[in-house]
């Protein structure tokens, strides 16, 4: 991820625009990037409500436009210089979709199989626990995802500093409509210091994001380095 983009968009022109949820973020992000249809999302975003306006940060490998329904003046765009992420600190603030994989069970209280004799998938249910929660994002620092047929693990390259206050706020609700159904992720917001333990894993975790929902403005992580 190369560019990390800023827009403010006032909150009457988001309307005129039709933007109404998650959903239609997404596809409006989208026209950042003309003339790539078939192209894979490659970028991350997150969507702050202020005060008569929205904030937009997008993190992307390719380097964005700036749109018809985003003023020029609210458009700022800036590469990301490699030495950023060669800090060992961080004050770090993300917004994510934190669930847990519940087992599906039939009456007698076997895993539900599907027609290959293989498990279905569990039922996400978002967390809220502030204890769940924290040790939800300590293990993404321990683990970023699982990797190929072996689900071998994939480290996120970080740690939180426990020395240091972690915010955890509430988490609320993002309800959206797409194609006809409605749908909703809970988003919680971390704000916290991190140390980097592995510095190739963390520049793919900072690429990639954090946890799921990512389409929907979950997972980025805003950075600041600080000496410790």
């Amino acid at each position: 991820m190369n560019w990390l983009t800023r827009m403010e968009i006032d909150a009457e022109r988001a309307r005129a625009e039709g933007i109404a949820d998650s959903y239609t973020w997404h596809k409006k992000i989208w026209t950042c990037f003309p003339g790539q249809p078939d192209m894979e999302r490659n970028f991350l975003t997150r969507i702050d409500l202020m005060e008569g306006a929205f904030r937009v940060w997008i993190l992307s490998g390719v380097e964005p436009i700036c749109p018809s329904w985003c003023q020029v003046e609210g458009f700022a765009l800036n590469k990301v210089a490699p030495s950023f992420l060669s800090h060992r600190h961080y004050a770090f603030d993300v917004r994510v979709n934190p669930v847990k994989s519940l087992v599906q069970r039939d009456k007698n209280g076997q895993p539900l199989l599907k027609s290959n004799g293989k498990r279905r998938p569990g039922k996400r249910v978002a967390l809220t626990n502030q204890d769940e929660l924290q040790a939800w994002l300590v293990r993404k620092g321990e683990v970023r995802s699982q990797e190929g047929e072996t689900g071998r693990p994939v480290p996120g390259g970080f740690r939180i500093v426990e020395e240091r206050p972690l915010e955890i706020s509430p988490m609320m609700e993002s309800h959206f409509r797409k194609k006809g159904q409605r749908g909703y992720h809970g988003g919680v917001q971390f704000r916290g210091v991190l140390e980097v333990t592995d510095r190739e894993h963390f520049t793919r975790t900072y690429q990639s994001g954090i946890g799921s929902a990512k389409g929907f403005g979950f997972g980025l992580l805003l950075l600041a380095p600080i000496n410790l």
